[in-house]
């Protein structure tokens, strides 16, 4: 249970756009109080997402016995989504550096204006709406709500995918605090290659996590796990 959540959530956690605002706001004339704003936005959604999740599929039962089709069905449908967003995604990526979209880079709309001018409220707001909703992430506490483990167990499983479903926010941010001006060179230069491939890159770590969890469904229902 607790590797196959945890590997989940760290494909979650391959997060570009995640990894693209904070290197913005670390290089804002507030860095630590707008990055830290952001990092508790990402953490607060992560464990609202992810109560409300475990909630709604422990209060159906799918841990029992009784429900081992239920179960395995639901992974089923995650993994058949996560593939489909997948493949629908692929297709509409930017194809040259000259498409209209690309030369906006990934963010347009509110998102983009709230980058323009952060604040610590509108960090807030940015990291909760960014980390608000991940299909990999349900995927990975469908896993742990649907075990049949013990407490301690089920709890350092939670704790553990939604510290890691964040950690495109508070990895470099901690790292920020260590070694500030370093961090903020290499951001600045990672930022340049996470903006051309930050998107095949989100893509990938969705259609590997589609797979897995529509394998892990396929396996179940047919009775091999």
């Amino acid at each position: 249970m607790l590797g196959e959540a945890t590997g989940l959530a760290l494909l979650a956690a391959c997060y570009p756009a995640g990894l693209l605002v904070v290197a913005i706001y670390l290089g804002s004339p507030r860095p630590r109080q707008i990055g830290l704003l952001f990092v508790f936005g990402a953490l607060g959604a992560s464990l609202v997402m992810a109560v409300a999740v475990y909630a709604v599929l422990k209060a159906g039962h799918l841990d029992l016995p009784k429900a081992r089709h239920t179960r395995y069905g639901l992974r089923l449908g995650l993994g058949v989504a996560m593939i489909a967003l997948c493949l629908f995604l692929a297709r509409r990526s930017p194809k040259s550096k000259t498409d209209k979209s690309a030369k906006k880079g990934i963010f347009g709309g509110m998102m983009g204006r709230l980058l323009t001018n952060p604040g610590p409220a509108t960090a807030f707001v940015m990291g909760f709406g960014l980390f608000f909703f991940s299909l990999t992430f349900i995927a990975a506490i469908q896993v742990i709500a649907t075990a049949r483990a013990g407490t301690a167990a089920t709890v350092l499983a939670f704790t553990i995918v939604v510290i890691l479903y964040a950690g495109s926010a508070w990895v470099p941010y901690l790292f920020y605090l260590i070694r500030p001006d370093a961090t903020t060179r290499r951001l600045r230069i990672f930022n340049g290659w996470l903006t051309e491939h930050g998107r095949s890159l989100y893509v990938g770590g969705l259609g590997v996590a589609g797979l897995v969890v529509t394998l892990d469904g396929v396996f179940g229902l047919t009775g091999i796990v």
